[in-house]
């Protein structure tokens, strides 16, 4: 069958380059553009990775099956659906659901970091500011800090960070209770 005195084979490979240079524009602008899809509502299924994903997958088995093979052509379409249907079910299942997940366990709000320990690694002036490093089970955060008590805080010292104003760390000198066992 030729719609538009085009060969399928044709329409199949136009429609696998055009998805992949849209999929190829969205992952380099999305985050410019701040568009997050569909899936915010409800609608996961119309993420637009899904959509670009299910439509390459589609085109590139349907461009594969009219070149290899001689079966009708509803029968490719249907094939190529049911084949792109299941990977991109697959690549959502097991790649984008843990990916949105695992991004958001990554994130800290600067009020998380109250009552923390942390080491000073610029020496904090009594009325001055000097920086705290802080570990964290995603690496380290290193903050502005100044002394809570109005004191001199050296390097090295271990601190606790009593609250956030602005984005520096507010911290007096932590001291550890010691065990008698």
């Amino acid at each position: 069958m030729e719609p538009f005195s085009i060969p399928l084979e044709t329409i199949y490979l136009y429609g696998l380059i055009i998805s992949g240079v849209l999929t190829v524009l969205y992952v380099l602008f999305a985050d410019v553009f701040h568009f997050h899809g569909a899936g915010d509502g409800g609608f996961h299924f119309l993420n637009p990775v899904l959509i670009f994903a299910f439509v390459t997958v589609l085109s590139a088995s349907g461009f594969l099956f009219e070149r290899l093979s001689s079966l009708h052509y509803l029968l490719i379409l249907g094939i190529s659906a049911g084949a792109a249907f299941i990977l991109v079910t697959l690549l959502n299942v097991f790649v984008l659901v843990p990916l949105s997940s695992a991004e958001e366990s990554l994130v800290y709000k600067e009020s998380d970091l109250q009552g923390r320990v942390g080491t000073v690694i610029t020496a904090i002036p009594a009325n001055g500011f000097g920086e705290v490093m802080i570990d964290s089970t995603s690496g380290r955060i290193a903050k502005p800090a100044s002394s809570f008590d109005g004191d001199e805080i050296p390097n090295g010292t271990d601190v606790l960070v009593v609250q956030v104003k602005n984005g520096v760390l507010e911290v007096t000198v932590h001291h550890q209770l010691e065990s008698f066992i």
